[in-house]
Order: structure tokens, then C-alpha cells, then sequence
């Protein structure tokens, strides 16, 4: 089907079936399975919040939540039809996903900043990002072969700066000459516990690593014959994050902690002021559109970045990465506090 005439379908139908979705009958819910990135943390609240409050069964859906892990590959799942819906870590994963023919598609966003983050000593004498080309950097082989070469193309770091990161802070902790990588949302939580002191922080996203983030997943062929379900399943996401931002959270928590045992109330409390702190969830497009939105532009400033840095091939057809069938629309933006 031509790509144009596939996307006009899909924003029909969806629209279509979101006049009726309100009036399904609990009886009538659907079976739906989502999975996600990691074992269960606050950085997936918004959909356990959707689970716990209703939302779900309100949009006539019946949610299964399968948390991943270290040993879980909740995508590749998710593209042999073991589930009907995967977390994404941010857009690299659909660009390679178009590359290498697999049908999955990305039809929202729930992070508008990804979480990504440099950390430093507080007395180590690093004020500025630029500051940061001076000294060596902790960094995984994802990150060394993702947002490092972005920041080697955009801002002049050298890979001569790169020391292993095996996600172990005692290394950072022993010198105070290193930066680490990190989320903001967990490693300066940890920093904070083991050492006693508050690291400095800077967020990729503030620096143009203008990745969306946490996205939404499915297949192709899900989005071609139930767009309605798909439609209703964004839906009630977008409000089970306003929900768990903004609302009473602990029903949701109370989910998250019964997935994760190890999880503690304290971190889950950190993660979220820290997605409020740095608009993680809730800023730039999301303001206006809802959370969850997307715009084609800012993806193709991520791929243009991504190509410039080597990390994604030009050839792509960035555009197959994703549809705004489903997202910017407003949804739940009532429920978003009005100061």
C-alpha cells in the first residue's frame, strides 16, 4: 500500500473507532499484552497507572504488563507476535528496525527528553558541558556506539576520553577526575546513597540529543487491521502518565513494587521528581499536543543527527520509523496542572 494513502487509512479508521471506544462494555474489553524495556520502575509509571486506576478497562482494554530484563528481548517478542505492544528506548531502534525489514512501527512517544545523562564530581571543577572534553568519561558499548558519537560530532569529544562503564559507580566514586554516564532518573539516586553527595548533572537532551523517548511500539500489520485498539490503547496511556505525574500514584507503585520487590519506595519517589525536574515526560511537544506526541521534524533532526554522526545509514527511510496517526491529539491535557 502507498505510505501516504496507508497513513490517511489509519488516521480515518482511528478516528472512526474513537467515537465508539467510550461506550465498549467492560465484556467487550480486549486482550492486550505490552512489554517493556526493563524490570518495573517508576520510569514505567504511567502505564501501571493505567492499570491500576481503570483507565484502561475504561477504553475497554485489558492490560498484561510483561516487565523485561537483562535476559528479556521484549521487541523481538513483540515483532514475532508474542505481544501486541513493546517500550522503546528511543528512535535509533526504529531506524534499525526499517533497516533491517522488521515490521514494527513507532506510534508515540512518552518521554519527550530522553533521560540520558553525564555525570561529575560537584567539586571536580566542570561547570560547563564543554568542560566535560577535558576529563575521561565512564561509557558503555551502547553508549559508545550511539549518543558518543553524537557528542564526538557535535561537540568535539574524542573517543580517547572513553573508559568501560560495566554500570559499577565505584570507579566514578574512587576518582574524582571521571565522568560517568547515566539516567537521570536512577545512577544519581545511587551516587547519592553509596557516596553521600549530589552529582552534577547534565542532560543530553538540554545539549541537542533531541531523541523522543520511552516510545510506544507495534506492529505494522496491528495498526492496519485494529487501528481502533491501537488508538484507544495510546489513549489510555497518555492519561494513565498525566494520572501518575500529577495524581494519586499509589496504586500504581503498589503494582510496580509487586513486579520489582527489589524497587524501593525512596527510588521511585526520586525518579519521579526527576521526571518533573527535567520535563522528561511533560514538556516541549507535549505542552500543546498531549503527552505522547511526536512531530516529524524533531525525528528528522534526530536522524539527520544520527546520519552525521555515523550512527544511522542515510539510506533509511526514517519516515517507515514511525506514525502520527495516533498521537497529538490532546489527550488528557485537561489533566495537566494549570501553573
Amino acid at each position: 500500500m502507498d505510505l501516504g494513502l496507508f497513513r490517511r487509512y489509519v488516521r480515518f479508521a482511528a478516528f472512526a473507532g474513537s467515537l465508539l471506544y467510550a461506550a465498549l462494555p467492560v465484556s467487550a474489553a480486549d486482550k492486550v499484552t505490552f512489554g517493556t524495556n526493563w524490570v518495573a520502575e517508576a520510569e514505567h509509571g504511567g502505564f501501571y497507572q493505567a492499570v491500576a486506576d481503570g483507565t484502561y478497562t475504561k477504553y475497554g482494554l485489558e492490560v498484561t504488563i510483561i516487565p523485561g530484563g537483562p535476559q528479556i528481548n521484549n521487541r523481538l517478542l513483540l515483532a514475532v507476535g508474542k505481544l501486541d505492544f513493546a517500550m522503546g528506548a528511543n528512535m535509533l531502534q526504529a531506524f534499525a528496525a526499517v533497516e533491517q525489514k522488521i515490521p514494527t512501527v513507532v506510534i508515540a512517544a512518552m518521554f519527550q527528553k530522553d533521560p540520558q545523562v553525564l555525570l561529575v564530581h560537584p567539586d571536580a571543577g566542570i561547570e560547563t558541558f564543554a568542560d566535560l572534553k577535558k576529563i575521561n568519561i565512564l561509557v558503555s558499548k551502547d553508549g559508545l556506539a550511539s549518543y558518543f558519537q553524537w557528542l564526538k560530532s557535535e561537540h568535539g569529544f574524542r573517543e580517547e576520553q572513553v573508559r568501560p562503564y560495566t554500570f559499577n559507580p565505584q570507579p566514578f566514586l574512587a576518582d574524582k577526575k571521571l565522568a560517568m554516564q547515566g539516567y537521570v532518573t536512577s545512577e544519581p539516586y545511587v551516587i547519592e546513597k553509596r557516596a553521600g553527595f549530589r552529582p552534577k548533572i547534565f542532560l543530553l537532551a538540554d545539549q541537542g540529543f533531541d531523541a523522543y523517548s520511552t516510545t510506544i511500539e507495534t506492529r505494522i500489520d496491528l495498526v492496519e487491521r485494529k487501528p481502533d485498539l491501537v488508538r484507544r490503547f495510546v489513549d489510555a496511556s497518555n492519561i494513565g502518565w498525566y494520572n501518575y505525574l500529577y495524581g494519586d500514584n499509589r496504586g500504581a507503585n503498589k503494582l510496580i513494587k509487586k513486579d520489582n520487590p527489589e524497587i524501593t519506595d525512596d527510588l521511585i519517589a526520586f525518579s519521579i521528581a526527576k521526571m518533573k525536574e527535567f520535563g522528561i515526560v511533560d514538556s516541549g511537544d507535549s505542552v500543546s499536543l498531549g503527552i505522547g506526541a511526536m512531530q516529524e521534524l524533531r525525528v528528522k533532526s534526530f536522524f539527520d543527527k544520527m546520519v552525521k554522526a555515523g550512527v544511522v545509514k542515510s539510506t533509511v527511510d526514517w519516515k517507515k520509523a514511525f506514525t502520527l496517526s495516533f498521537v497529538n491529539h490532546k489527550v488528557g491535557l485537561d489533566l495537566r496542572p494549570k501553573n
